[in-house]
């Protein structure tokens, strides 16, 4: 859940305007959250397929808590692939986003 507000500590999930499977571009308006003050329109970061919706509409979720997960339409297949939607971008990091595994480490030669 992005921070919308400088008073808002947690918002709810009022009404989703996309699907589970829609084409969102960034900018697009995802789902309508209400704060302590307003009823505010929450903007897609990122352009993608919106694969998983995580905090069903009515459900109270903390700033910084997911929300939903947008994929890039060529890894929207790929298991682990996406962008968590919940805070604005980091860095070009997916927030949320599982690390990478490590090389195993090959056995010292002898």
């Amino acid at each position: 859940m992005p921070r919308l507000s400088d008073t808002m500590t947690e918002g709810v999930v009022g009404q989703w305007l996309k699907r589970e499977g829609d084409i969102v571009r960034r900018g697009d308006t995802l789902a309508e959250i209400e704060t302590d003050k307003a009823t505010m329109e929450l903007e897609a970061y990122d352009s993608g397929v919106l694969t998983r919706i995580i905090a069903p509409e009515g459900s109270t979720v903390p700033i910084g808590q997911p929300i939903a997960v947008i994929d890039d339409p060529t890894s929207a297949a790929e298991p682990g692939g996406g962008q968590v939607v919940s805070n604005a971008p980091t860095d070009g990091v997916a927030a949320g986003a599982a690390p990478t595994p490590a090389s195993p480490a090959s056995p010292p030669e002898a």
